[in-house]
């Protein structure tokens, strides 16, 4: 994030002083110095609204004004959400409210009567903390945006993806971190005639009779090991003689920091064989 000179000559200032001579003065020297963008009020009521209409990137803000002093123009600025960093540089003829204007929010402060050189430097140390915050924050938004629609085309890709799993598989099903089936699309009910718990055999109550303990035993054991599992074969022997073969893909599911949520994945039917 790198500045270059443009980006700080042309940063906008505002000058806040009710006293004429030092609005010149300041006036005068940033425009010697080479910056485009200042302007200035003798009224401190008009700050506020000022900053909130052109959100200045650093306000040179006399101390002791009538009516309204700088203490209480610095209040005023921190209402304004639209900006959490205050651009205040004060300006100060006693040294007692160097710690006091600090304190009250602002970044810096110059003594009157002015030494220019130090102005200068100052107000172009200050510019460049403050263009580097802003930067900082547009790129924070831009990160944001990307997260946002980032998230939005994984959560399209998700929902293809579970559209054309359907289409290609008898049912699509998802399981929690704890083995428990969070998702079951097709008609498992129907094809299995019981629960879909004993499918991978988490969480489920006693076994249902008829399933190959061995196949449900080693697919258990892949479940366990997060491991992904490509049409795994099981069975089961119904009251009939038939015997019912079934195929599932299942791979692991996690989050983005990295902790393990489930399972999700496809299953068919085979033909019933005596």
């Amino acid at each position: 994030m790198k500045l270059i000179e443009s980006d700080i000559l042309n940063a906008s200032l505002l000058i806040v002083d009710d006293q004429e001579a030092n609005v010149s003065l300041l006036e005068q020297m940033l425009r010697d110095a080479g910056y485009t963008h200042v302007s200035s009020t003798m009224d401190p009521h008009e700050v506020n609204a000022l900053h909130r209409k052109n959100r200045y990137d650093l306000i040179l803000l006399d101390l002791q004004m009538p009516g309204m002093d700088g203490f209480q123009v610095m209040e005023g600025l921190k209402t304004n959400d639209a900006d959490g960093y205050l651009p205040v540089l004060v300006i100060t003829a006693q040294p007692g409210h160097k710690l006091r204007a600090l304190q009250a929010g602002a970044r810096d402060f110059v003594a009157k009567p002015f030494d220019l050189v130090e102005v200068k430097t100052r107000i172009r140390n200050m510019l460049e903390v403050r263009l580097l915050y802003r930067r900082l924050e547009s790129h924070g938004r831009e990160l944001e945006q990307a997260v946002q629609d980032r998230t939005a085309e994984l959560r399209e890709s998700e929902a293809r993806y579970r559209s054309l799993t359907e289409l290609a598989s008898d049912w699509y099903w998802e399981q929690d971190e704890n083995g428990k089936f969070s998702k079951v699309s097709g008609p498992v009910l129907e094809m299995l005639g019981m629960r879909v718990e004993p499918l991978a055999g988490a969480g489920s109550a006693a076994p249902v009779e008829g399933w190959n303990d061995a196949q449900r035993a080693s697919l258990q054991a892949i479940i366990a090991a997060r491991q992904p599992f490509l049409d795994f074969a099981f069975s089961r022997r119904n009251a009939d003689g038939t015997v019912q073969t079934f195929q599932v893909s299942g791979e692991p599911m996690f989050n983005q920091s990295c902790r393990f949520i489930g399972y999700r994945g496809i299953g068919v039917e085979r033909a019933a064989r005596k």
